[in-house]
């Protein structure tokens, strides 16, 4: 009868795993280029002394969705989507060079091109991307960014940097916080890609199907009832067991 209380126990702890990714992949349904998480849940057997007797439930992570998020025109001149696959590089808090899809870019208060969370865009000279004071940026197909220089004659646009656009193996990738994906080897970074196109005035959204999302919340629940039911009921039959066992 412990056996069955185990797996029970075993499998309502590793529900609540998988509902806490489910409702985090639900909060992130209108995050921009959010990539949702995997999981999956299986049977294993217990090792150790005596015989394999017990077996308990393992929520562990099935990997990152890659499909592409839909594209939505903003007009807004600093918003730009990957088209088709591949990453825009940037920068997190550590210095550390990362991949995301999120192209809601802005300028920072010290001239700084980054994206809505604040990581720094990186350039193709490896380094952060500053914005001098300009009237008009413009971010062509491939990422170049042009100005039209603030308090200066001139109508022709000036280049001034390229954003690193790359398409690193998606089996190489790793997702990190804030939604960040990274090179699973410590240290390495993936080289430009001028392959990878981006339309400007757009944005990607989450590629978290909403009703796919709630409908897995619902499942999650409902087993989650039904393994503390059948906890229950294994307690109420142990206590009957004892009971008939004892001496009149």
């Amino acid at each position: 009868m412990n056996r069955s209380l185990y797996v029970m126990t075993s499998g309502s702890s590793q529900l609540m795993t998988a509902m806490a990714v489910n409702t985090n992949n639900l909060a992130n349904a209108s995050t921009t280029g959010f990539r949702q998480d995997l999981i999956k849940v299986s049977s294993e057997a217990v090792t150790g002394p005596g015989l394999p007797t017990r077996i308990y439930a393992q929520a562990k992570s099935g990997g990152v969705d890659f499909t592409n998020g839909p594209i939505k025109q903003t007009g807004n001149s600093l918003d730009i989507a990957i088209k088709g696959d591949g990453w825009i590089a940037v920068q997190n808090e550590e210095g550390k060079e990362g991949y995301t899809r999120a192209g809601d870019l802005r300028v920072s208060a010290e001239g700084l091109l980054t994206n809505g969370v604040g990581h720094k865009v990186i350039g193709n000279n490896s380094g952060p991307i500053a914005i001098p004071p300009a009237k008009k940026i413009n971010i062509a197909d491939d990422g170049t960014i042009s100005i039209l220089p603030l308090g200066q004659q001139n109508t022709n646009m000036v280049v001034i940097d390229r954003i690193k656009l790359t398409k690193p193996e998606e089996n190489q990738m790793v997702k990190g916080n804030a939604g960040m994906m990274y090179l699973k080897n410590e240290g390495e970074v993936a080289p430009p890609d001028a392959n990878v196109k981006i339309v400007s005035g757009a944005l990607e959204g989450s590629n978290v199907s909403t009703i796919t999302t709630l409908v897995n919340m619902i499942q999650y629940q409902r087993q989650y009832e039904i393994q503390n039911k059948m906890m229950k009921n294994i307690k109420e039959n142990d206590t009957q067991s004892s009971q008939l066992l004892r001496p009149f």
